[in-house]
């Protein structure tokens, strides 16, 4: 018989890159006028997609 064992390694990459994304969307809320603001959102924006992924693909 085979046996499978079952990891939350999908589950703990989401909420750390979930995290650096919520700190990135901060990063945008404190640099709103300048271009720091830019780079807030893109930060928030790529972590949050590579939490997607990363739940996606380690399942």
């Amino acid at each position: 018989m085979a046996t499978q064992t079952e990891t939350d390694k999908g589950i703990g990459l989401g909420l750390a890159l979930g995290a650096l994304a919520v700190i990135g969307a901060l990063v945008m809320l404190v640099g709103a006028p300048d271009v720091t603001a830019a780079w807030g959102f893109a930060g928030a924006v790529l972590f949050s997609s590579l939490a997607v992924v990363g739940i996606h693909l380690s399942s």
